[in-house]
């Protein structure tokens, strides 16, 4: 009974042990955080600072992310001083729309992503650098600034072929209705991005990009909206959401953001927290949120 009695003290006390060596290793090793880079500065969308403060905001809630800001230089200014140090970074976030950055700052930024580094593309930064190859091929599809079929084919979901089609018909590159709610769809349910949402959910007032159009490599389009000719649009089902990869490096493209009052979509908060964590580690652990959109009604922060 003694042999009993000690052997059982002797387990809770190795049990007990093991506990206490958790806690410390748990204090003593906090969980990784990956270091974020918003770049802002120019932007042909008003309040995008304001857009700037708030993203950082969203992705630091999450306990996953600590955030810096990068700044160009004003419109027309010289921008040989904007030389941001990518390689202490996990993943660059980019709001930015407006001049083009210094070849040494493009090189750099290509050697970054090229080898493993993560990109999120914001709304009207898939307008920028329309004549870098590699920011095109970064981006999938982008807009404006002279785009045209040159740029490569539009992309869009067929309905009646069931599949994303390559339409190479002349015109131009990035168009959009009037500002409305829309509902997004998802078309690839498997991504650890998009795993768990729900098939369809109303979206905050925002600009439905269209028309978009490039070089459309490595695309896998995770949703797409309706965009309805009664509201000046194309149409036809164009993408919302898209990941790709550029070397090693992991991309997610959002089109969705024109506004703070679009950003303070829970969909939107959702998807750029997860897609910035998949960017960054390959896969995705946030659960959703109670509060994410319906295909009937929308949610959004105050």
């Amino acid at each position: 009974m003694k042999i009993i009695k000690f052997q059982i003290s002797h387990l809770l006390w190795a049990f007990f042990l093991s506990l206490s060596v958790l806690s410390y290793n748990a204090q003593a090793f906090p969980k990784k955080l990956y270091k974020v880079l918003i770049i802002d500065g120019q932007n042909n969308h008003r309040n995008m600072a304001d857009g700037t403060v708030m993203m950082k905001k969203y992705l630091e809630e999450t306990g996953l992310f600590t955030v810096d800001i990068a700044t160009t230089p004003k419109k027309g200014e010289n921008m040989d001083s904007f030389k941001p140090d990518f390689s202490k970074y996990d993943v660059v976030l980019s709001n930015y729309n407006g001049d083009s950055w210094p070849e040494a700052t493009n090189s750099a930024f290509e050697k970054f992503i090229r080898n493993g580094g993560g990109l999120v593309t914001v709304h009207a930064a898939d307008n920028s650098f329309p004549n870098w190859l590699a920011y095109n091929q970064m981006i999938g599809i982008g807009g404006w600034e002279g785009r045209n079929e040159k740029s490569g084919p539009y992309l869009y979901f067929d309905e009646t072929k069931e599949k994303m089609v390559k339409d190479t018909i002349k015109g131009v590159g990035g168009s959009h209705g009037n500002q409305h709610e829309f509902i997004v769809k998802t078309r690839d349910t498997n991504h650890p991005i998009m795993k768990g949402l729900p098939a369809e959910w109303l979206h905050q007032k925002d600009e439905l990009y269209d028309r978009l159009r490039g070089p459309a490599e490595n695309v896998d389009v995770l949703a797409t909206a309706y965009s309805p000719v009664e509201q000046k649009g194309s149409g036809r089902n164009e993408p919302m959401l898209m990941t790709l990869k550029y070397g090693k490096g992991r991309i997610f493209h959002t089109t969705l953001g024109h506004e703070n009052y679009s950003q303070k979509c829970v969909g939107f908060i959702t998807t750029l927290q997860r897609g910035t964590e998949w960017v960054a580690t390959g896969k995705v652990t946030q659960a959703i949120p109670k509060d994410f959109p319906t295909a009937t009604k929308g949610s959004a922060r105050p």
